[in-house]
């Protein structure tokens, strides 16, 4: 029988249902996913009362694995379990020493590892025994096309919703940074006047300081159908405004887009359906816009604007004879709509 998936989902219902791990190892590149459950932990295992003297938080750098043993092996005070959160675990050192202690945990402690920008070695002894005695757990970054379904999920999970357009803009101003995206989403819940209305590209546009008609994503919908004026009308804003829109962000952005366009020429399926399923996309409404642009572009010059993109970049962070970045998105947009 397969092993079954350790998700974030998971160990979420399990707390809830109060069938604790004795060990939570909580790894990976995403420190989104890691803070949520070491916190939720935090807030669940004990009660307000039984946290002062059956709860610590203590650091990698600071400590041992024989000390964090010898903690995990006491009995708590006055209650049924007591929690011991390492944060920063990626810094301890001699990790198999922690082996013989999960042989045979102590079943009234919950001992949470919080490991981020990477992953322990699956293939060592301790990570066996880790997830023969506990939960090995490994946050991933969400890939891009998975980032509007993240921030739809989490406005539903608080009760509201938002407006595509406005989860896009999002999206393409802040990117992948899931602790800024909630962040931002709580403020945009908090300032919407009625509790029954979606959030607006208007509300986005007041309360994080994105602009509806100046973004990555309007600028990417007037390259799709080469519209010339509003395409350099962005750019123009965009360079005027460097701090908000970094020329590495548009430049990845720029990327993203036509080298999914280049793949979709090599569809078998040129259909809606077929274009999604190709190039991993997370609904078929998205494959549109790649048929959109599939009409403007041929794949020659996708090809060409590819490799303009890349010289762009590098002259961007002051390779060849351009030191500076000054101008440097106008040109490449009239080479890409030229």
């Amino acid at each position: 029988m397969a092993k079954q998936e350790v998700t974030y989902d998971s160990i979420i219902k399990e707390v809830n249902a109060r069938q604790f791990a004795p060990v939570y190892y909580l790894m990976g590149d995403e420190p989104y996913y890691i803070d949520r459950l070491s916190d939720y932990i935090a807030e669940n295992v004990l009660t307000e009362e039984e946290r002062g003297f059956n709860q610590m938080v203590i650091y990698g750098q600071d400590t041992d694995i024989g000390s964090i043993v010898a903690a995990a092996k006491r009995y708590p005070m006055m209650a049924e379990h007591q929690v011991i959160i390492v944060k920063e675990a990626q810094t301890l050192r001699n990790m198999d020493e922690l082996v013989y202690y999960l042989q045979k945990p102590q079943p009234t402690t919950v001992l949470v590892f919080c490991h981020k920008y990477g992953t322990l070695d699956r293939r060592k002894k301790v990570a066996a025994e880790i997830e023969k005695s506990g939960r090995l757990f490994e946050s991933k970054k969400l890939k891009d096309a998975m980032l509007p379904t993240f921030i739809s999920n989490y406005v539903r999970s608080k009760g509201s919703a938002i407006d595509m357009k406005a989860a896009n803009m999002m999206v393409e101003s802040i990117g992948a940074d899931l602790s800024r995206l909630a962040s931002e989403l709580d403020k945009l819940i908090i300032a919407k006047s009625r509790g029954d209305e979606p959030i607006t590209p208007e509300l986005v546009e007041e309360c994080v300081g994105i602009s509806k008609d100046y973004n990555v994503f309007e600028l990417k919908n007037a390259l799709m159908v080469k519209d010339v004026v509003k395409a350099n009308t962005i750019a123009k804003y965009m360079e005027d405004n460097k701090k908000t829109f970094a020329m590495p962000m548009v430049l990845a952005m720029l990327f993203n887009f036509y080298s999914n366009l280049m793949m979709a020429y090599y569809a078998p399926d040129k259909s809606d359906n077929g274009i999604a399923a190709y190039l991993d996309l997370r609904s078929p409404w998205q494959a549109k816009e790649y048929q959109t642009a599939m009409r403007y572009y041929t794949a020659w010059k996708v090809m060409y604007i590819i490799s303009d993109i890349r010289k762009y970049d590098a002259l961007s962070k002051g390779y060849g004879a351009n030191a500076t970045d000054k101008g440097l998105l106008r040109e490449l947009i009239y080479h890409i709509l030229h």
